[in-house]
Formats: structure tokens, sequence, C-alpha cells
């Protein structure tokens, strides 16, 4: 018996957002060890390039390029970049996010407001544009948008984040719809809590973290690591017939 080819992807071009750490950077180390060749990306070009290094090193393929997808002109710059270098995209992981502001709802700040939703709505829906269109040149793709668990049930102190994650599960819906026809699917990850720096403020705080835990069947945060695995299927083969789906790895949050 052989084994299974389905999660190869020797030969695609993978390009993950908020790459240089955390969730981003354990999908770029896993997507490249099945044999993508990864376009590291987040605002700063040094991190970046030390996730890239590191995929180089095991043996990877790896291209570190900066991209903030809260503006629109580095948008436009990354992917003529990408249609430069590469001609292709075959993987588009939008993980890049920001929550600025932890606050009750009524104490929302203007400008915290709007960067949340210049990021995490914005970027996402005009990533994806961008994404689909090089995909729909070359016969499909596979679009991978992470989500959040309070894009179903919102976080408490996390209004705005929270109405943007809601809205990311709709645009994964709206593209997975009407770009089918072009052999691209679209699907959403939505981790639970997960131990990185961006969700320091909630797991390392051991009241909140405990508060948090009486709602987890699995009794405990998750490694980055443990969304990575999802993001590989929805990327690969082994799942060609999903698309449209919000697919939560939260050990039971949402239950």
């Amino acid at each position: 018996m052989s084994k299974t080819h389905l999660l190869d992807l020797d030969g695609k071009i993978a390009f993950v957002s908020g790459a240089s750490r955390g969730i981003g950077e354990a999908i770029a180390k896993l997507l490249a060890q099945q044999g993508a060749h990864v376009i590291v990306s987040s605002r700063k070009i040094d991190g970046c390039q030390a996730v890239a290094d590191a995929i180089v090193a095991e043996g990877g393929k790896a291209t570190a390029i900066a991209c903030h997808i809260g503006e629109m002109e580095q948008i436009q710059n990354v992917f003529a970049q990408i249609r430069e270098q590469f001609g292709r995209l075959d993987i588009l992981v939008n993980n890049a996010a920001t929550n600025p502001q932890f606050a009750h709802v009524l104490e929302t700040d203007l400008s915290a407001f709007q960067k949340t939703v210049d990021v995490n709505i914005r970027g996402y829906f005009f990533m994806s544009i961008e994404g689909a269109r090089l995909m729909k040149e070359n016969g499909g793709g596979s679009i991978i948008n992470v989500a959040s668990v309070h894009g179903v049930t919102p976080g408490e102190f996390q209004g705005i984040y929270s109405v943007t994650k809601a809205a990311v599960i709709s645009m994964t819906k709206v593209f997975a719809k009407e770009c089918a026809p072009f052999g691209i699917r679209c699907n959403a990850l939505l981790p639970g809590a997960t131990d990185t720096k961006f969700a320091s403020a909630l797991v390392k705080n051991d009241a909140i973290r405990n508060a948090l835990l009486q709602r987890v069947p699995l009794k405990r945060v998750a490694e980055p690591g443990e969304m990575a695995g999802t993001v590989l299927y929805l990327a690969s083969d082994a799942s060609s017939y999903t698309t449209g789906v919000a697919l939560n790895v939260d050990g039971g949050y949402l239950l």
C-alpha cells in the first residue's frame, strides 16, 4: 500500500500573511515542510526573513516579502511582486490581524475601530480579490481566512474585533460561492484560545485564562502548531470538495 499524496504541496506557491510569529509562523513552516514555496509576509521584513531563513535551513523553500495589509498600496505592490517573481499563486492564507482595543464596547475608540476594520475586513477582502484574480489565471487555488471563534460568539471586551471576525466568516462564504466556477475554494479557520503573543492579554492573565478554560472541554489553551494542520488540510487536495466552511479548532469552546 502506498502513502497518500493528498497533503503534498510540491510545486505550489503559498502566501501567508502575519507569518513572522505565532499561528502564521506555524502555518508557513508546515506548508513549506509539505513542499510549498512559501512567501512569508508581515509588516516588518526582519521577522519575515527570520522565518524564511529557518524554513530554508530545514531544506524548504521560502521568500520574505513585507506587506501591511491595512495599506491598500502595499497590497497592490505585494501582488505585483508575486506576479513578477512567481507568475502564480496557489494558496493564500489571510492570517494577519489586529486587535488594538480591549475594553467595553461603549468605550470603543474611533481610531481603534478604523484600524481593526482596515486590517481585518478591508485587508482580507482585497487580499482575497488580488489572490483570486491570480488563481483564476492559473486554473484555481485555495484561500484560507483565519477568523476566530469570536466571529461566532463575541469575546468579552473585544467588540469591534468580534464584529470583524464575523465579517470574515461571511466574506469566506461570498468568495467560496462566487469564485467556485474558477476552481477557487475559500474556507475559514476559527481558532480558539491559542498561546501566542497576539493573545497574550487573554492567555497570560490567570483570571481570564481560568475563566476561559471553564468553557473549553479539553481544558487547555492551544499551541500555534495545532492550527497549522487544519490549514494544511484546507490548502491541499485532501479538501478538494470543501468550500465555504468555517472550521472551529477550539478544544470544544463553541460547544
